[in-house]
Parts: C-alpha cells; structure tokens; sequence
C-alpha cells in the first residue's frame, strides 16, 4: 500500500511539473500575439491617418469598406480553421496535393491561428476602420457643413453595423464550408512556401 502512495503521489507531481512548459508557452504565445497587435495595429494607423486625411470621402470611404472586408474574411479563416476536419486533408496529403500539408498545419495549430486572424487581424481592422470613420465624418462636416457629432454617429454605427452583420454572415459560411475555406487559404499560403510542409 505504500509504495501505490508512494507512486500516486510521484504520478501527480510529474503532471504537475508536464503542465509547467505549456504554460509557458501559452504565455510566450500570449505576449508575442499582443506585441504583434501593437506593432500591426500602429504601423496601419500611423498610414492610414496619414493617407486618408489627404483623400476625398468616396475613396476614404472605399478604404473603410476594404478595411471591413479583410476583417470579415480574416474572420472567416479563423472560424474555419476552428470548425474543419482533418480527415479529408490526410488523406489528400497521401496523394501529395499541394496545400495538404500546410492545411493540416493550420489545423494542428488552430488555437494560434485563430487568435491571430479573430483577435489579431480582426479586431484591428475594426479599430481602424472605426478611427478611419471619424477621419472621414470631419471631412464630411466640414465639406457640407452638418453637425459633426452626428455625422460621427451615422457613420460609426454603419460601420459597425457592417462589420457585426459582414462576421455573422462570414462565420455561418465558414462553419458550413469550413474544409474549402481552410484549403484554399492553405494553397494560397503554399505558393509563398517553397515546399509544402
């Protein structure tokens, strides 16, 4: 009876001290994914800011709708990589398709993938579209002479609207297509590979 204690309790510690590395990682993982944030969130602020004070409305508004999209596709491909199988992409590995690998890859890796294409990409395009917005209703009260309060109002909630209504159609399309989405991002990724690991 003392050595199954015995063996119990050495059986926990060793659990205990497996669990400390993915820990850590998780943390590495977690402030290298807010680093990369703040540096992506900066550097498209500081340009956009930039570009868009210069621009007439109707293209800062097209620069919004881009912004708005690549958040809604970004979005998409995290959900995607989240929802999809692995079975499929095995076995197009076997037959040596191209993309297979890196989408099994992504797979393998969804937790990160997704936070970096949800939180990451995501929610700084809708920053930035927001901050853009505020940009173009000062251009906007100024040109016509409107109340800017309001114009802000409008638009931020249309660009909102846009970004909540664009995420809710592009997760029940991703969740539904899950495997396409993930095998053509995968293939897209594969050309700027060399190989395909």
């Amino acid at each position: 009876m003392k050595v199954k204690s015995f063996n119990e309790k050495y059986e926990k510690k060793i659990k205990k001290i497996d669990k400390i590395p993915r820990r850590l990682i998780d943390m590495k993982w977690v402030v290298t994914i807010t680093f990369c944030a703040f540096l992506i969130s900066l550097f498209i602020s500081c340009l956009t800011q930039n570009v868009v004070s210069s621009l007439s409305v109707i293209i800062g508004i097209i620069i919004v709708i881009l912004i708005i999209v690549i958040g809604v596709l970004f979005d998409m491909i995290g959900v995607a990589v989240t929802a999809s199988d692995l079975k499929p992409f095995n076995s197009m590995a076997s037959k040596k398709i191209k993309g297979s690998k890196t989408a099994i890859n992504l797979i393998h890796n969804a937790e990160k993938v997704s936070a970096f294409c949800n939180d990451v990409i995501g929610d700084v395009c809708g920053i930035i579209s927001g901050s853009i917005g505020i940009l173009i209703s000062e251009n906007i009260a100024v040109k016509f002479n409107i109340n800017m309060a309001v114009v802000t109002l409008v638009l931020t909630a249309l660009i909102a609207a846009l970004t909540i209504g664009g995420k809710a159609m592009g997760k029940s399309y991703a969740i539904n297509k899950s495997d396409v989405i993930v095998f053509k991002f995968a293939k897209l990724i594969s050309i700027f590979k060399r190989k395909d690991t």
